[in-house]
C-alpha cells in the first residue's frame, strides 16, 4: 500500500484541475492580451478562472491577482506592502514560511525595524506579543492563518483587529497557503488588507497562487513589463495552471466541509494507533488544523525514520518540504526540547486520505522504531 501523508507540501491534481489544464493547451491555448479570437477565448477563461478563485476565497474578482504561488504571493506583499512608506517596523512570527521570513530580513538589511514575535507552546502567536510589539511607526504585519509545520491556528481576525485599532495606517497581511480550501473565511470579515494562497495545496497545479489585495489598497506592482494583472503583475499568465487553480478552488469551495470530516476520521485514528502502537510518540500538535499533525520520536533520528517509511511507501516529513533537513526552526522557537525536534515528523492529510492507511501507517511505524536503535536515550 503506498501511504501519502505529505499534503501540506504538495497535493495530487485533481481530475478537474487536470481537465482545465488539458483544455488550456489543447484547445483554449492563445495569449489573453492577443486581440484575435483565441486571445478573446484565452482572457475569458482567464477571468472565469479568477472569479472561480475570488468566489472560493470570498472576495470580488478584481481582488484577486495571480502569482506563480504562494512564495511570490508572500514576497509580493511584504516587500510591496512595506515600501509604501519609506521607513516604519515590520512585524512578524518567529514560526513563519521561509517566503515571509527571508523578505523581512532583506527589508531589515534595507533599514526597516524588523521584530519578530515568539509563538505560545500551542505554536500560535498570543494577542499579548503582538499588543507589546505594535507601535506608532508600524506599517506592517504579517502573520500565517495555519502554520505550515504544527498546524496551529493563529487567530487572524483579532490580530488584525488589535494592529488596525492601534496602527490605522498599518497593512496586514496573512499567508493562508495551508489555510485556504481547508477552513471557511473571507478576507474582509478577517480584515485582512492581503492575502496568499496557492494552487498545489488545494489538488491544483504548481506554479499558480495568487495574492488577495483589498480593494482600495494601491499596492506597487512586484514584477514590470506589458501590464498584466492589471498592471501589478506583469508576464504572459500561466493560463493552464491558473484554469486549473479555478477549477480546484471551485471544487474545494464545494467539498470543505465533506474533506475535513474525512480528515478528522484520518487523523483520529493515527492518533488511536499511536496511542496503541507507539506509546513512545510525543505529540506535538494542539489543536489547530486537522490537516497538520505534528509527532516526535523523541531519542530518534527522524530522517532514519523517513526513509524506512519511504522504503515501505510511505511519504511523510520531518519539517517543512522547504527546509530540507535543516532543523526545525519553528519547533526550535516553540521552545521544545532538541531531542523533540530531531525526532519529529509531519504528517498532513488530504480528503484522499482513509482510515486503513492511517492503521498500516501506525503499523509501518512501529515496525520501523524496532529496526531503528535511538540515537540518545
Amino acid at each position: 500500500m503506498e501511504i501519502y501523508f505529505d499534503n501540506a507540501a504538495t497535493t495530487r491534481p485533481g481530475p478537474e484541475a487536470i481537465a482545465a489544464a488539458r483544455e488550456a493547451m489543447e484547445r483554449i491555448w492563445g495569449n489573453p492580451s492577443s486581440r484575435h479570437r483565441l486571445g478573446r477565448e484565452a482572457l475569458a477563461l482567464l477571468d472565469d478562472s479568477r472569479r472561480k478563485a475570488a468566489q472560493a476565497l470570498g472576495a470580488k474578482p478584481g481582488e484577486i491577482f495571480f502569482t506563480s504561488g504562494g512564495t511570490e504571493a508572500d514576497n509580493w506583499a511584504l516587500r510591496s506592502g512595506a515600501h509604501l512608506r519609506k521607513k516604519g517596523r515590520v512585524i512578524i512570527g518567529e514560526t513563519e514560511h521561509e517566503a515571509v521570513k527571508n523578505p523581512a530580513a532583506l527589508l531589515e538589511r534595507e533599514g526597516y525595524e524588523v521584530l519578530r514575535l515568539r509563538p505560545d507552546e500551542s505554536g500560535a502567536i498570543p494577542l499579548s506579543a503582538l499588543e507589546a510589539a505594535l507601535s506608532e511607526d508600524t506599517i506592517l504585519v504579517s502573520l500565517m492563518m495555519v502554520n505550515n509545520e504544527t498546524g496551529a491556528v493563529n487567530p487572524i481576525r483579532e490580530l488584525a483587529a488589535l494592529t488596525h485599532r492601534r496602527c490605522p495606517r498599518a497593512l496586514f497581511h496573512t499567508d493562508a497557503v495551508q489555510a485556504f480550501g481547508k477552513m471557511a473565511f473571507r478576507p474582509g470579515q478577517l480584515g485582512a488588507d492581503l492575502v496568499s494562497v496557492s494552487a498545489h495545496k488545494i489538488h491544483g497545479l504548481k506554479g499558480a497562487g495568487a495574492l488577495y489585495i483589498r480593494e482600495g489598497l494601491r499596492l506597487g506592482p512586484l514584477l514590470l513589463g506589458g501590464g498584466q494583472e492589471n498592471e501589478k503583475r506583469s508576464g504572459t499568465e500561466a493560463l493552464p495552471a491558473i484554469a486549473a487553480f479555478g477549477a480546484a478552488a471551485e471544487t474545494a469551495a464545494k467539498t470543505l466541509r465533506e474533506q475535513e470530516e474525512r480528515v478528522r476520521l484520518v487523523r483520529a485514528a493515527v492518533l488511536a494507533g499511536m496511542a496503541e502502537r507507539v506509546p513512545q510518540a510525543t505529540v506535538l500538535s494542539r489543536g489547530g488544523s486537522p490537516y497538520i499533525l505534528s509527532i516526535s520520536l523523541p531519542g530518534w533520528r527522524a530522517e532514519a525514520l523517513l526513509n524506512i517509511l519511504d522504503s515501505r511507501g510511505i511519504a511523510v516529513s520531518n519539517s517543512s518540504a522547504c527546509r530540507r533537513g535543516r532543523r526545525s526552526e519553528v519547533l526550535t522557537a516553540m521552545g521544545l526540547d532538541p531531542l523533540l525536534v530531531d525526532g519529529a515528523l509531519r504528517l498532513s492529510f488530504s480528503g484522499e486520505n482513509t482510515v486503513e492507511e492511517a492503521e498500516a501507517f501506525t503499523e509501518a511505524l512501529a515496525a520501523a522504531l524496532r529496526e531503528v536503535r535511538p540515537a540518545l536515550r
